[in-house]
């Protein structure tokens, strides 16, 4: 028999980590409306502010828009608390997202691409960011018989990762762990004529140089890279949570035609400003997206609760 591989880290960590599974299962052992209210409002009025989330996006809502009314931007900081905490317990349990997805309405022309990709055997990667719940497409592409792969970043916690890359895992396969051996992973698969997901969204020095809602925000080619090299198409999707908290419009748009990496890049960041105007509250502000200088001071004074 295999031994268990022992996880090296903190008592702390350990302690937290038990902590968190046990709030966690106690949210999936209630029922859906009321795990995904109490999961909201735990992230909005007790992790957001404790945590720095909430000053945080308010800081980055203050950055890209300047003469936005603070209580606005109070509000807007905290539904997107609540999304992160409905969309965090939605997916640890992603099976059970799934049959949520099954019969969800799937919108966009998009959507019929991908099936004629499928069809003739080539390969798809689908590109999303921290936007509403970014699972609940590929979700329901699962649901309807798909097999989806990706990356997921680990959490810095040895013993949470360990049961939460387990969860990952769970949708659908294969799964790679961020990173270049990670991207490599994909890469193969989608190369053998796979499908998979990256969310491009995330802060990278090394990125390509481009703005985001209107500032600075280095970008990874990444997911342009990979479709020029292997053919594929290249598909944004978007879950965007309705106001009942719990559905979901679910959106394919049309193919990124192939031309070069940083075109195909500023077109899908451009696509993702599009639903963040329409709706700011499902974007994840808390992300450190731009980093510029004056934002670590965060303006204390002016963020009064």
């Amino acid at each position: 028999m295999a031994k268990t591989q022992k996880l090296e880290g903190s008592t702390a960590q350990k302690v937290t980590d038990l902590l968190l599974r046990g709030l966690i299962n106690l949210a999936l052992a209630l029922p859906l409306r009321m795990r995904l209210w109490f999961m909201g409002m735990l992230l909005r009025r007790v992790v957001s502010p404790l945590a720095g989330y909430r000053s945080r996006a308010i800081a980055n809502l203050d950055y890209i828009y300047p003469d936005l009314e603070m209580s606005r931007k109070r509000q807007i900081a905290d539904a997107v608390a609540d999304n992160a905490g409905r969309t965090l317990i939605e997916n640890y349990d992603v099976l059970g997202l799934k049959d949520r997805m099954r019969d969800a309405d799937v919108e966009g022309k998009g959507f019929e691409a991908v099936k004629e990709a499928h069809a003739s055997g080539r390969p798809v990667i689908f590109v999303t960011g921290h936007f509403g719940n970014f699972e609940a497409p590929r979700a329901a592409l699962v649901a309807r018989g798909f097999e989806v792969g990706g990356l997921y970043r680990p959490m810095s916690n040895p013993f949470f990762n360990a049961h939460y890359a387990k969860n990952m895992h769970s949708l659908s396969g294969p799964v790679f762990e961020q990173g270049r051996r990670g991207t490599m992973g994909l890469f193969r698969h989608i190369k053998s004529g796979g499908m998979g997901v990256l969310l491009f969204d995330i802060y990278d020095s090394s990125g390509a140089p481009m703005d985001f809602l209107g500032q600075p925000a280095p970008t990874m080619t990444s997911a342009a890279d990979i479709a020029l090299k292997t053919g594929a198409l290249l598909v944004p999707f978007f879950g965007v949570r309705k106001a009942d908290g719990r559905s979901f419009e679910l959106i394919f748009e049309n193919p990124i035609p192939h031309s070069d990496a940083l075109t195909m890049t500023k077109d899908m960041t451009q696509r993702l400003e599009v639903q963040v105007a329409r709706n700011p509250e499902q974007w994840f502000w808390i992300h450190r997206r731009w980093k510029p200088a004056r934002q670590r001071t965060m303006a204390e004074a002016k963020i009064t609760s």
